[in-house]
Order: structure tokens, then sequence, then C-alpha cells
């Protein structure tokens, strides 16, 4: 039943974004500085006056800057605000502005607070630049990601490579190109055309981090300054996570913001929410073909709106690495060739690690404020394993209901096929059921790795012996699809190699 009492419709009503990149990294702002900075532009888009009186301040969680601690009370002490719900997310998640932002509709929703904000940032530059004067000069961001992630993972997936989300969503693009029937050049092709649409609407874009628009033909190039990372992306085709970027926006009641006398064209109303996510080790999921959690909270999205893919005007499906658009838009209907984002993308927009959908929820408001009616917000985090979409327009959405409860878990594992039984300690006759190779700096390979199914259905992992030039050919060129292909797990004196037979 639509909702019809003003004090209980939640809209968004002010943002604010900001791109730090003074000319000696090092000088920039520290996440919190960021946070100030992007609610303070907020506020001043929304009339001014707001921050002092937020009845709620949520921020997404950071890595940047560990020695800052908890943000919650420093944060609120800078904005001179007093909330009564003060709290930061447990984890930094891709799809953690998403649920925040459902969570504040909530709150609005049920009476319990009139005045919200949402924030986030990432200082991964600055703490790259304070760290090289200190040390090596070593690339600290990337080790910031790695160290955060190596702790979520059991050992065995670590110790076959498969310890960060670079590392980790390769499997799910072979596997998806082998379920969808494309070649290695068409799959790739794909990729570039939708990246390719990414520079371009960051380039567009003012608060994006690269605004240099790339062709396909130079995202599909291999070289020195598009060095290979893990098969089959490159790092044109991966999440720039090297950046100085805050986010923020402001959520109020219908009524608040009438009594605050802020105009009808600037509000956006929200749309109901949903969510589900994959286990949390990468090897207990029933496939990497596809994502039941995705499938459901997508499709429980369209449902709960009353809407179809029709009646976007603009989405943002998230994109760390090719295959979560690739998969988001076929299950939601959008055509590979109109852009599948508003702010830029993970790579060109920029990768703030948690807090990407917070610049896609401003950038969503600000194209909606200008044209189009309704837009679809597509956020997924971990390791391909939290999903939460969530509906946006310039105009009442009819459907919506506030409080709701947004957890469809329960919908999405009715829906998950049989998880294999992990072996550890398998040698045998197995066939691929994904993999990926890694590659150093040099961009030369270092590693690969083979997720392979017993033929009792278990599954397990091999390495993959990267100095044999017909094995990384056979692998890599495309001339034939590798998944589902048979082979041999073999005992080496440290672990299982992956033979081809």
């Amino acid at each position: 039943m639509a909702m019809t009492d003003p004090e209980r419709i939640p809209v968004i009503i002010g943002v604010g974004q900001i791109n730090d990149r003074p000319e000696d990294p090092d000088q920039g702002l520290d996440s919190l500085g960021l946070m100030v900075e992007a609610l303070k532009l907020a506020d001043a888009d929304a009339g001014g006056g707001l921050l002092a009186d937020l009845d709620s301040l949520a921020i997404v969680d950071q890595i940047s800057f560990h020695s800052l601690g908890k943000l919650p009370e420093p944060l609120a002490a800078a904005i001179g605000a007093t909330p009564a719900i003060n709290y930061q997310s447990a984890a930094p998640h891709g799809d953690t502005p998403v649920r925040l932002l459902n969570e504040a509709a909530n709150r609005i929703g049920a009476g319990e607070v009139k005045l919200a904000a949402i924030v986030g940032a990432e200082a991964l530059r600055t703490a790259a630049g304070r760290a090289a004067k200190a040390a090596s000069g070593e690339d600290k961001s990337y080790n910031a990601i790695r160290q955060v992630a190596t702790r979520r993972e059991p050992n065995y997936a670590q110790k076959h490579g498969l310890a960060a989300p670079v590392d980790v969503y390769p499997l799910y693009e072979n596997a998806t190109r082998a379920a969808w029937g494309q070649s290695l050049e068409d799959a790739q092709f794909e990729s570039a055309e939708i990246w390719s649409r990414f520079s371009e609407v960051a380039a567009a874009n003012d608060g994006a981090w690269i605004h240099k628009p790339v062709s396909p033909a130079d995202i599909l190039k291999v070289d020195e300054r598009n060095r290979p990372i893990a098969f089959p992306y490159s790092k044109l085709m991966v999440a720039n996570s090297s950046v100085n970027q805050g986010a923020g926006f402001i959520v109020a009641s219908l009524a608040e913001a009438w009594r605050r006398g802020i105009a009808e064209d600037r509000l956006i109303h929200i749309g109901m929410g949903a969510a589900a996510k994959e286990p949390a080790s990468i090897l207990h999921r029933d496939r990497y073909d596809g994502s039941v959690s995705m499938e459901t909270s997508i499709n429980r999205t369209l449902e709960l709106n009353d809407m179809t893919v029709d009646d976007f005007d603009g989405v943002e499906l998230y994109s760390c690495f090719p295959c979560v658009p690739k998969m988001a838009r076929r299950i939601l209907g959008w055509p590979w060739d109109r852009p599948a984002t508003v702010f830029g993308g993970l790579t060109f927009g920029g990768g703030p690690i948690a807090n990407y959908m917070s610049h896609a929820i401003v950038s969503m408001v600000e194209k909606l404020r200008n044209e189009g009616r309704y837009g679809f917000l597509f956020a997924n985090g971990g390791f391909a394993t939290d999903n939460h979409c969530i509906v946006l327009g310039n105009q009442p959405i009819a459907a919506a209901s506030f409080p709701q409860d947004f957890d469809y878990q329960a919908e999405a594992e009715a829906k998950r096929a049989p998880v294999p039984e992990l072996v550890e300690d398998y040698a045998g006759p197995a066939t691929i059921e994904s993999y990926t190779v890694f590659y150093g700096r040099d961009a030369a390979p270092k590693a690969g790795v083979v997720v392979a199914r017993t033929p009792d259905d278990g599954r397990t992992l091999a390495h993959v012996d990267v100095s044999d030039a017909a094995m990384l050919a056979f692998l890599t060129d495309g001339a034939v699809e590798p998944v589902g292909t048979a082979g041999l797990v073999v005992a080496l004196e440290e672990g299982f190699g992956w033979r081809a037979v």
C-alpha cells in the first residue's frame, strides 16, 4: 500500500562528492576530512543549515586510515551534529551505501527520524603517498586491500592465490563466458564496449576521477599502460582504488523537506530495496556462472516497485570487474549498448573501496533532477558476495512503503543448487569448473589456479604451472574453451597441480 503521510515518505534532499588530488599525494585529505567535505557539500546542496539537526548519521567503513579508529563521534563533532543514531558499518563492502540508504528510508518510514545523512570516503592515494615517503615507495594501496581480503578467506583458497577480489572475480568471468556460449574474443569485446561507455560517462561527470574517454580498442590492447592483472582482466578492466574520494547524501521525510522550503524539483523519492548474499567463502558456493542472490535482489526490487527495465532512464550496475555488470544486465534486461552507469564505473569514476555507490547515488540524484523519471541502483560487495538494489525517482513511487524488510536471503537460499563438497587433498581425474592466471607487475604470468570438479561432483583446487607454455596457451589464447574440459589433479611436493589430458 502506497504511503500517504508525508512525515513517513523518505526523499533525498542533498548530495555532495569530492575529489581530492593535490600534486603531492601525501598532502591530500584523510578519509575523515573527505567525509566532512562531502557532507558540507550535501548540506549546501540542500540549502544549508541541516547538519546540526541530523537525527541519524551513518558512515561507510573505510580502510585507508585505520589509525583514525571509529569515526562516528569525530565526524559528528566535525560537522557540528549530535545525532541520536550515529554508527559506522561493520565492514567495507560495496553494497553498504545502498543498505544504509535503505535503513535511513526505513527509519523515516517508521517515524523514528526526520533527517539522516549517509557518507563515506577513501584516501588510498594519500595513504600511499605518505607511506612512500616513510618506506620504500611500494604501492601500499593494493597491499591495504589485500591485507583486508586475506582475513576473509580460508587458508586453502589463499594458498592457491585466491586472496583478494581481483583474484576471485575472474572465476566468475571465465565461468559465465562458457555458460553463455561466448568465445573469449566475444566476451572481451562485450567487456570493452561496456567499459568504454563507462569512460565516456566519467569524462562528462565532474565528480569522476578520470576524465578521458577510452576506446574499446584501447581497453582490449594489453601493453605497458594496460598490463594484465588476472586473466582475462587487464588494468583498464579493474577498479581503480588509488583515489581520494568522498561522497554523502542527506535523506529527509517529505514533510521535513517541505518545512525546510526545498523545491519539489530537488526532491528525489526512494523506492523499495532488496538484498541477498552468497556464502562468505567463495569455495562454498553452488556455482560461478551465475548468482542466485544477485538474481533474487534484482528481480525482487523490480517486483516490489512494480516496475520493469523499461521504466528506468538510467542505471548503475556495480562495476568492480566486468563479470558483475555483465551478469546484472542480463538479469535486469539492460542492453549492452546503453551506459550501465551514471557515475563512470569503478575504473574511471573511481573505486573508493566500499563507498563507490555513494557516488553513484549522488550522480543518480543529479541525473534525475535534470531528466528522466526513475533510476535503478545495483550494488555488489565482497567477493561477488553481497547484493543490494534500490530504485530512485524524481516523482513519487506508488508501490513504495516503509519500513520494509529488504532481506530476501531465504528466497535466494531456496533457489540455490546443492553446494559441492570441498575436497582439499584430491588427486585424480577432474573437469575445469573455472580458472584464472595471475600476472606480476612486469606483465609476466606468476601463478594460476584451476577450480575443478571431481567425478563425484566434489570441488577442489589445483595450481597451474605457468612455465608450461602449452598449458598457458590452452588457458588464455581462446582457441578452445577450457571450462568443462577434462584433466588430472596431480600431487606435487607442495599441494596439487593441474595437468591437461
